[in-house]
């Protein structure tokens, strides 16, 4: 982990912090909710020992990385603009896109706007959300899973403080070590700064440094970047009117778990496998489904997502 290299870059208006290592192809990974560069610690080793230049920044509102204030300053745009700024900045034409959840959804929408800039894509938990023409999100999410579902719940500003008035350290185990399927439901009154009266047992593949590093990042930042990305959703549907319909024309292959509340929420599954997903992205070359895997993948099962990735970014 020493010789991750760490440096922070000008882009689109904000300073960014980058990890990299290694020399060749550039891959870089997306994180997503609520994590950080530091996610794919396991993959940036192997990668770049394998003659990629791994490069993973704290995307916009996360760790070192800049937090503008305004929910307005998330929108796709705002983040696919920043991550096309760092691929300049590191002097390559394209890259290979790996992304995680949030990371998965910026990496589909940068396929829509800058397809010129990725070679092929790797995409895990979060398969293409598809615009829909006439409803924005937050309203179809409503109408699917009601007011307590958990991105409905976000758009609450007390959201905030609910999560500064938890032990962070205590929060991150709970959140990193999730694994109920199906929608996430918080009714109203839940606060989600709770926690088990228990401390929750790390699972295998995470360690107590581990929460201490995403603990020690969102003690000093709070949650509020990553919440604005959420917030920021139905803005990102009237700026995306452009590209309603639009097929992602990139190579991807697609990874989740068969416990991940992605995969197991109504709707996913036909989509996954019923065309839909195949006639959004005609180039989708793979789905695997990891048996008895949740929704963090690359940390959980970190040496199989690292094949997978090897194994299909080394055919072009």
């Amino acid at each position: 982990m020493e010789e991750i290299q760490h440096r922070m870059v000008e882009v689109n208006g904000i300073k960014m912090h980058v990890a990299e290592k290694g020399e060749g192809p550039v891959v870089l990974f997306l994180h997503g909710y609520p994590q950080l560069w530091y996610s794919w610690r396991h993959q940036i080793l192997e990668l770049s020992g394998r003659g990629y230049r791994a490069v993973a920044p704290d995307l916009r509102g996360y760790g070192d990385s800049d937090a503008p204030a305004s929910a307005t300053s998330y929108t796709y745009h705002h983040i696919v603009g920043d991550l096309t700024a760092l691929v300049n900045t590191l002097g390559v034409e394209q890259v290979f896109l790996v992304g995680h959840d949030w990371g998965a959804i910026i990496a589909w929408q940068f396929a829509l706007f800058r397809p010129d800039k990725i070679k092929a894509m790797v995409i895990l938990s979060v398969a293409f959300p598809p615009r829909h023409p006439t409803k924005k999100p937050l309203e179809r999410l409503r109408t699917y899973f009601g007011d307590d579902y958990y991105i409905c719940r976000f758009q609450e500003p007390e959201i905030e403080a609910q999560y500064a008035s938890a032990d962070t350290s205590a929060l991150m185990r709970t959140l990193l070590s999730f694994r109920r399927t199906g929608p996430l439901l918080v009714p109203k009154g839940v606060s989600f700064g709770a926690l088990p009266d228990t401390p929750v047992p790390l699972p295998s593949w995470l360690t107590e440094d581990d929460i201490q590093y995403y603990s020690s990042k969102f003690e000093k930042t709070g949650f509020k970047g990553g919440l604005n990305y959420y917030r920021a959703l139905d803005l990102s549907w009237e700026l995306t009117a452009p590209w309603n319909g639009v097929q992602v024309k990139v190579p991807v292959k697609f990874i989740v778990g068969d416990q991940d509340l992605t995969y197991t929420t109504p709707g996913a599954k036909e989509y996954i496998h019923g065309g839909g997903f195949k006639r959004d992205v005609p180039l989708l070359e793979d789905v695997v489904v990891m048996e008895g895997v949740a929704h963090f993948i690359n940390e959980e099962k970190p040496d199989e997502i690292n094949e997978h990735i090897y194994n299909f970014i080394s055919k072009f």
